[in-house]
């Protein structure tokens, strides 16, 4: 019961989330899940992102920015958030152990 308290969801939600962007195919169009689209709408702030970020791990750098401009920052963002969420965890096992010898 311990362990399922401490599971890092967070940081299994930003990988899977990564690895599911980085397979995706940059060009095709799929089901999306906002609600500004859904509704109708043209635009929408956030609409883009992900094909940005898949265009990034396609290596399409000029795509990426064409989908929209804040994709390279997010990637870093999301990226440096995994590592924090990783550190935490491997300090929080080193800390279990210290704490059983």
């Amino acid at each position: 019961m311990k362990y399922i308290k401490s599971f890092p969801i967070e940081l299994v939600f930003w990988v899977l989330a990564l690895v599911l962007l980085a397979t995706a195919s940059p060009h095709e169009h799929h089901f999306t899940l906002c609600p500004l689209a859904n509704l109708g709408f043209d635009w929408c702030p956030g609409c883009g992102l992900g094909r940005s970020i898949t265009a990034l791990f396609h290596g399409d750098v000029n795509a990426s920015f064409s989908h929209h401009w804040f994709g390279i920052p997010s990637l870093i963002l999301i990226s440096y958030r995994i590592y924090q969420l990783t550190k935490k965890l491997f300090n929080k096992q080193i800390n279990l152990k210290l704490k059983e010898d």
